[in-house]
């Protein structure tokens, strides 16, 4: 290029802007603005507290009033009730076949368990209303050597509405009652020992398909008084030093009546 135009004066053309450098240069450093975090959206109309500084997790939490109401309705707070092992459930069960111990509950207070509660009832249901079943084709067939095996679903619902129901709702209205009249007991504990004294009802209706009526009602005699005796002596360690004899009753008379119900709907 010739050197006349790189020696040219460009400050006078149209559209050149002049350079301005500053003989004294200095490095510049940016500092960034601090970030304070806010939370949307604002409550600030109507005298309310508008923006608020974003608290740590920590904060949060400790800030946050307790509701104990939350951990009924997750299935994480349960799973505590379900980490026993075979050895513990097998030892329960033994427990709950000597009814006259009465110390079930000093067995399972460090750490009741509701995996007994559904295995035990789930079985239950299920093998009353097959068994059921069964007995009733063996008594008809008795009497009329041409009857056909036919299965009555309807036993598996009500085996099923009776079982749960009483499983929960019995458990549950004698910890009310026992709350009211002074006593401190444990919800956990009294649906963990209802639960394993249905135990030997399992055992009995295996029996119950026998088709001589004599058997039957001497089997369920047994079975029911000795489940019956299972929760009653345990609720007395609830009561002791209360004149509370009508509910010990109480709980006798509704362990007894789920005996007979069942030999009454399932195998009459």
């Amino acid at each position: 290029m010739d050197e006349s135009y790189a020696n040219l004066q460009t400050s006078h053309l149209l559209g050149s802007v002049p350079a301005v450098v500053s003989e004294d240069r200095k490095s510049t450093s940016y500092e960034a603005p601090v970030a304070n975090l806010q939370a949307f959206p604002p409550n600030g109309a109507g005298g309310g507290r508008g923006y608020q500084t974003l608290r740590s997790p920590i904060e949060e939490i400790e800030q946050q009033p307790a509701n104990n109401w939350n951990g009924v309705f997750s299935i994480s707070s349960y799973t505590q009730y379900f980490n026993v092992d075979t050895d513990i459930v097998l030892n329960r069960l033994m427990s709950s076949l000597y009814p006259i111990n009465g110390d079930f509950f000093s067995k399972i207070d460090s750490n009741p368990d509701l995996y007994g509660l559904v295995w035990i009832s789930t079985t239950l249901m299920f093998l009353i209303a097959s068994l059921g079943n069964c007995s009733t084709y063996l008594m008809d067939k008795r009497s009329d050597s041409s009857t056909s095996w036919s299965f009555d679903v309807n036993y598996v619902n009500v085996a099923a509405c009776a079982i749960y129901g009483y499983t929960v709702i019995v458990p549950l209205a004698f910890y009310f009652l026992l709350q009211y009249l002074g006593s401190k007991p444990r919800l956990i504990s009294f649906w963990c020992m209802w639960g394993y004294s249905l135990s030997i009802f399992i055992l009995s209706s295996v029996l119950l398909i026998i088709p001589v009526e004599f058997i039957r009602w001497t089997v369920i005699i047994i079975t029911g008084a000795a489940s019956s005796s299972f929760v009653t002596l345990n609720l007395r360690s609830y009561v002791e030093g209360i004149d509370l004899t009508v509910v010990l009753v109480a709980a006798f008379i509704l362990q007894f009546g789920l005996a007979i119900f069942i030999k009454m709907w399932f195998f009459a």
